[in-house]
């Protein structure tokens, strides 16, 4: 094989290892992610695999417990503007509040900062970028991911997926 037949194989791989990397789901178990855990090394909120497939939809532990991607688009949540607060799907958790929504044009949730204490920020490398992971700080389960193109006035874009929330509207 010559210089210029390696050269070539090893371009071809590399475009295909970045494609791949583009399109693929992500598939770890965010309860064995890095971030703030209790001594013992788990979340406050914690269910056997079996307990979570029997409390979620496929589509939420999907996104919850395997860090999947819903479509974008998808979501109801994509058109609530009701007063309320945006909770964890798996443990209800208080994630987000309404008056922090906003419309990204991304095709997912986005708000612009999270309720103190509710959610765990990692690195995330399962991709071909370095992103942000966000976490829910009670049971563990990927929410999405924040990135810094958001608005004013945290300049953050927390990009959530619809199934791992739940909406709960204020009471008039």
């Amino acid at each position: 094989m010559t210089r210029r037949e390696m050269i070539g194989m090893g371009s071809v791989a590399a475009v295909a290892i970045v494609v791949a990397g583009r399109y693929a789901l992500t598939a770890k178990s965010p309860a064995t992610s890095s971030g703030p855990k209790r001594a013992d090394g788990t979340f406050p909120v914690s269910h056997t695999d079996a307990q979570w497939r029997a409390t979620l939809t496929p589509a939420s532990y999907s996104v919850l417990r395997e860090a999947a991607t819903e479509k974008p688009f998808s979501s109801a949540l994509l058109t609530e503007h009701r007063q309320g607060v945006f909770k964890c799907a798996g443990c209800a958790k208080p994630l987000f509040r309404s008056g922090t929504k906003f419309d990204s044009h991304t095709g997912w949730p986005s708000f612009w900062a999270a309720i103190a204490q509710s959610v765990i920020e990692h690195e995330d490398r399962s991709m071909t970028e370095v992103r942000t992971e966000v976490l829910c700080a009670d049971c563990g389960g990927h929410l999405g991911h924040v990135f810094d193109d958001g608005p004013k006035p945290t300049g953050l874009r927390y990009c959530m997926n619809g199934v791992a929330l739940t909406f709960i509207p204020a009471k008039a």
